[in-house]
């Protein structure tokens, strides 16, 4: 079973994204919504909370795990590595590829939490594989709460974006990614306000596809995950307001267990 884990609801944007790249596959989901969000949390603390979401989801049957939260992408994935022996993925990679792929100008820019933009990781990998590129990159601290209280089409979260995006929009960049698997709920604001002409790097997307080749290329690991078409969605904290926020992410009604860290 594929286990996935987020800070909180955004992350079902990858399990979305799973499901359509690899339909039929057995999934497990595991929103932290009790801690959110990571990005305002010190280093070891994340850290902590990674273990035991993993923890917790290989209990319930996990075989692989995808982390789909940047914040502990950023920090944590060495640590969780290191602690577990399975396949494990996380978001940053993916998209810093993708990016790179699609950036004509190498002009890229970065929006996430404060804990993602603080860590340098995008900025990092990105010229790793392109010293020539450019990155800019910006904190976006409000985005993932007003994600999580379903404030995705109020024209306060429009204006929120547009002054988050406004330093990139002036750098003149040709590539965004959306560094927080909360951002792809916003995908329509955020091409508004930074221009059709800029290209938007979806990390849940990136991110499975990353996992569809790497079950293509090690068949034995791919014959072990059940495929029985199940889905099992577990959080740390549930109210009526994260319900409808994971039909917005998911498009679709799903049940949500509570459960206690």
């Amino acid at each position: 079973m594929i286990g996935i884990f987020d800070s909180g609801i955004g992350g079902l944007t990858t399990v979305r994204a799973i499901l359509e790249i690899m339909p039929g596959y057995d999934l497990i989901y595991f929103g932290d919504t009790a801690r959110t969000p990571y990005g305002t949390k010190s280093r070891s603390t994340v850290i902590r909370y990674a273990i035991e979401n993993t923890e917790f989801l290989i209990k319930k049957g996990a075989t692989m795990i995808v982390m789909a939260c940047n914040t502990a992408s950023s920090v944590a994935t060495e640590a969780i590595k290191e602690r577990f022996d399975m396949p494990i993925f996380e978001v940053i990679s993916p998209a810093v590829a993708l990016a790179i792929e699609t950036s004509k100008r190498m002009q890229i820019g970065v929006i996430g939490t404060r804990g993602t933009i603080k860590s340098g990781i995008y900025e990092k990998k990105i010229l790793e594989k392109a010293d020539q590129a450019r990155v800019f990159s910006t904190p976006c601290p409000l985005l993932v709460p007003l994600v999580e209280e379903g404030w995705v089409k109020k024209p306060e979260t429009a204006m929120i974006v547009k002054k988050y995006l406004l330093p990139l929009k002036t750098r003149q960049i040709d590539t965004l990614i959306l560094g927080c698997t909360h951002y792809p709920i916003l995908k329509s604001i955020i091409q508004q306000k930074i221009g059709r002409r800029v290209a938007i790097i979806d990390s849940s997307i990136a991110v499975s596809n990353t996992i569809k080749t790497y079950l293509d290329d090690h068949p034995d690991i791919e014959k072990t995950l059940s495929k029985e078409g199940r889905a099992f969605f577990f959080v740390s904290d549930i109210t009526t307001q994260f319900e409808k926020t994971a039909e917005i992410a998911l498009k679709r009604k799903i049940d949500l267990t509570h459960v206690e860290m």
